[in-house]
Order: C-alpha cells, then sequence, then structure tokens
C-alpha cells in the first residue's frame, strides 16, 4: 500500500546493456499521458533516472532480471522507492512481433499495476557480496580443474605416467617431479627419489614411469601451466580467507547447518550465500526445493505427464547438495546414507543423490527457520519404525528358501525402546513422489488378501497378528 497522501504510481522498465526504457502508468484516479523515456546506463545518466522518477511521483517499480545489467540500477534504486521488483523475463515475455523496448516497458508497468507480478528474491547487499565471492570461487575452481587436467595431457603426450603410479599426481611428491621435468637437470631415477611417505615403495615403478620423451617445447608448455596452477591456488585460497572474515556476522547459521551429515564449511558458505541466515523468502521447503531445482519438474499436457526431469534453476545450490548428498551417503550410522541405500537398490544411485538432495534442502530450511540443529536418527530409525514391514519381507524370504520360521521375543517388552517422533523435515515427500516417512499401518482399499485361506504369513498388515507385531521387541529367529 502507498503512503497516507501519496498515491499509487506504477513504473516499467526494460533494462538493457546500453539503454533503459521506461514507462510511468499514470496516478490512481488521475487522468493524464503516460510519460516514456530513454536513458543510457552510465552513472551519471541512472542517477538523473532515480530523480526523474521521484520528481514524478513514482511509488513502485518493476523491472526484468536482464543478465547482470540489473544490478546497477538496482543498487541506486534500492531504499528509494516503496516497492522495487525484479521480474523473471520468462514469466512476462511479450508476444513475437509485438516486442519492442517501449512496449515492454509498458507491458510491465501494466502487470504491476494489476497486481500480476511476483517479484524474485533479491537478498541483501551483504549476502549479495557473499554470494559473489562463493560464485567466484566456484568459477575459479573450475579453471584450477581444466588447467589440472591439460598437465595431465601434456604428461600423457609425453609418456610421463605418473599418475598411473601415484594416485594423486599434485601432491607433494608429484609437484617435485613436475618441477624437475620442467627443469631437464635429471634423470629418471633421481626424480622418482623424490618420492614421500608411503609412495616411496612404488620407486621402481616411477623411475619407469618418469623415462619419457619430453622435448623442450613440452617442458616450456608444462612449466606454464603450472605457474597458472599456483596462481589460480592462490586466487582460491584469498577467496577463501576474504569469506571466512564476510561470514563472520553469521558464524551461528553456520555452526548449525554444518551439524548436518556431508556439509562441510564451503558448502555451509554456498547455502547461506543462495538462501540467506534464516531462509524467510521461501515459504516453506517445497518452494526451497523448487527454487534450488531439487524437485520434480511440472509437465502435462491434454491430461497427459511427461518428463519428470528436474529444472536447471540454481545451479550454484544444486551442485552443493548434490555433492553433500554423495558426501551424506558415505557416512556410517546415519538416517541420510541408509535412506540413500535403501533408494539405490530401486532407482539406481543417480536418482538416489538427487532424492537426498532434496532432502538435504528440506533438512536445510528447517535447519535455517527453526533455528535448531540437526538431530541425528540413527541407520536403523526406518527399520524401527518399520518394524511389521522388515519382519515380514525378512520371513517371506526364508521361507522362499525352503525355511520354515518361528519367530520369539528376545527380550521382555519393558526394555523396548522408544521410537523418537519423526522431525519436522520428514513431512516432505522424496524426488521419486514417495514419503520418506513410514507408511501408516491402515489398510489400502482394495480386495481384501487371501492369506488366511492359503496359510501363508500376511504381508498386507491386515491380519491382526501382523498389526500386532508394530509393538513387537526385537525377535529371534528359530530353523527347523
Amino acid at each position: 500500500m502507498a503512503k497516507e497522501g501519496l498515491k499509487r504510481r506504477c513504473c516499467g522498465m526494460d533494462v538493457h546493456k546500453n539503454s533503459v526504457s521506461v514507462c510511468i502508468l499514470p496516478a490512481q484516479g488521475q487522468k493524464e499521458e503516460w510519460k516514456r523515456r530513454n536513458f543510457p546506463t552510465f552513472t551519471r545518466d541512472l542517477k538523473q533516472l532515480r530523480n526523474w522518477l521521484k520528481k514524478c511521483g513514482v511509488t513502485e517499480i518493476a523491472m526484468e532480471s536482464t543478465g547482470q545489467y540489473w544490478r546497477p540500477l538496482w543498487n541506486l534504486l534500492e531504499g528509494e522507492f516503496e516497492k522495487l521488483l525484479l521480474v523473471n523475463p520468462q514469466h512476462i515475455k511479450g508476444l513475437d512481433g509485438r516486442k519492442t523496448d517501449r512496449r515492454d516497458a509498458q507491458w510491465i508497468a501494466e502487470l504491476l499495476e494489476d497486481k500480476r507480478l511476483k517479484g524474485s528474491w533479491v537478498p541483501p547487499r551483504e549476502i549479495r557480496e557473499l554470494r559473489d565471492l562463493t560464485r567466484q570461487r566456484v568459477h575459479t575452481q573450475e579453471d584450477l580443474t581444466r588447467v589440472r587436467n591439460r598437465i595431465e595431457q601434456v604428461c600423457q603426450s609425453g609418456n610421463i605416467k605418473v599418475s598411473s603410479v601415484a594416485s594423486d599426481l599434485f601432491g607433494k611428491s608429484g609437484r617435485c617431479m613436475l618441477k624437475a621435468l620442467v627443469e631437464g637437470k635429471r634423470d629418471a631415477g633421481w626424480m622418482a627419489d623424490y618420492a614421500c611417505g608411503t609412495l616411496r615403495n612404488k620407486k621402481h615403478e616411477l623411475e619407469a614411469a618418469l623415462e619419457g620423451t619430453f622435448t623442450a617445447e613440452q617442458r616450456w608448455l608444462l612449466g606454464r601451466e603450472l605457474q597458472q596452477m599456483e596462481w589460480l591456488e592462490q586466487q582460491v585460497a584469498a577467496m577463501e580467507q576474504e569469506t571466512e572474515q564476510r561470514v563472520i556476522p553469521f558464524s551461528e547459521p553456520l555452526r548449525r547447518l554444518m551439524t548436518i551429515p556431508g556439509v562441510d564449511r564451503i558448502t555451509a558458505w554456498t547455502i547461506l550465500a543462495e538462501v540467506g541466515p534464516d531462509a524467510g523468502a521461501f515459504e516453506d521447503a517445497r518452494h526451497l526445493a523448487s527454487w534450488a531445482g531439487l524437485c520434480p519438474g511440472n509437465r502435462e499436457s491434454g491430461g497427459k505427464r511427461m518428463s519428470g526431469r528436474t529444472r536447471k534453476a540454481n545451479c550454484y545450490v544444486k551442485r552443493a547438495l548434490c555433492q553433500a548428498a554423495w558426501a551424506a551417503s558415505h557416512t556410517k550410522n546415519t538416517y541420510l546414507s541408509a535412506f540413500y541405500r535403501r533408494l539405490c537398490v530401486r532407482k539406481g544411485a543417480p536418482k538416489a543423490v538427487m532424492a537426498l538432495a532434496h532432502h538435504l534442502i528440506t533438512i536445510v530450511y528447517h535447519v535455517l527457520a527453526r533455528q535448531e540443529e540437526y538431530a541425528e536418527l540413527g541407520g536403523d530409525y526406518y527399520d524401527r519404525r518399520n518394524k511389521t514391514k522388515v519382519v515380514n519381507r525378512l520371513v517371506k524370504r526364508l521361507a522362499v528358501l525352503g525355511y520354515e520360521v518361528t519367530l520369539n521375543p528376545s527380550r521382555p517388552l519393558e526394555f523396548e525402546e522408544a521410537v523418537p517422533a519423526d522431525p519436522p523435515w520428514m513431512s516432505s515427500p522424496a524426488l521419486d513422489g514417495s514419503a520418506p516417512t513410514i507408511a501408516s499401518s491402515k489398510p489400502k482399499r482394495g480386495r481384501p488378501c487371501k492369506c488366511a485361506e492359503r496359510g501363508i504369513i500376511c504381508i498386507h498388515g491386515r491380519l491382526p497378528e501382523a498389526k500386532s507385531l508394530i509393538n513387537q521387541p526385537p525377535t529371534r529367529v528359530e530353523f527347523s
């Protein structure tokens, strides 16, 4: 709502690299011509644009998020007007054949006046600066990986097979050998003596791997690549040091994020820079998962469900959460690793990693929004909550193998360990559409089973004997 005594007046902007097209609609209840102007994108011109908007009495502004061209204009207009919206161009795309800069600005202003625009989330300036650092670190790390791959290619072209013997070509031993190759003043036996630690046990293999056919041109190329690699490593270290200084005010959210299995400090930096310290810009965990591209896509036409591939969305959050999911899948005796293994059997490793990343983004939302640490449930949480299903499945497998099974309690019921209640982050469905929480024991609708007539153990959860196993203590299997 506009301030008291100030009528609502909307403005639409079509932002480009060298120009900004502006269209101002008449104020509410007034009849006057629309105001249109074009401004260059130099700083002095953008300041004149800001003063002109204030003089016209503009209260609300909407602009497209075109590349990085919107950012200088946003920085100058932020905090100066009552409402400032950044809109996804895909949501306000004009019709082909009737598309000009003036029409686009007018179309944006009309949609803003009708309250049909939903602005994108633009974090505060300090979070935006932190986001620039974390994203630049990702790009620099990608450049570093490319340089290391080129070094490996140069070594292979000169028949230097150090990577076939050492697990890390760029460790302490490998770097010394590569520098010695650039100098070209030592034989293979001398360079193999640079091996450290357990790599010295492979000294004879290293000597054979270092007997290459390096030319002067290849030595020169290797020297240049090594210099670039060292420079990029210094840049990554400098960015990490600067990031450490900027995240000091957010030490508490970082600490809570790092309680999640698979989330290290660098991943926590990325989540903090992309999502914010409290995830307050998102209504719930499902909106955050959709924004990050970690949920199935909606593609339906004519009542037919198309491919459910995930959207591109925020590639930085998606990359960080998938890496964290892969790390969490290798942890021991955790609920997340058990969730991955249980899904990997049915869906395969790639889909299981994506489903676990969806699980992690849900946990991240609740950790930030509720300001609580992650509570580990244990690797056997699913079995304890699904005791009936697990027991029946195992008994059925033994029966197929030709065994007759008798179930006897191994300890009294009063010593049964209580199963904790489901945490809030387990209320969201998994990536494959199945809920990560335990299914209800309520019978499903359909034809009744005939397990009792056939004289076999019921696996449908409808018989009283099966329902009574829900609170049964751990069992012992006897074979006859």
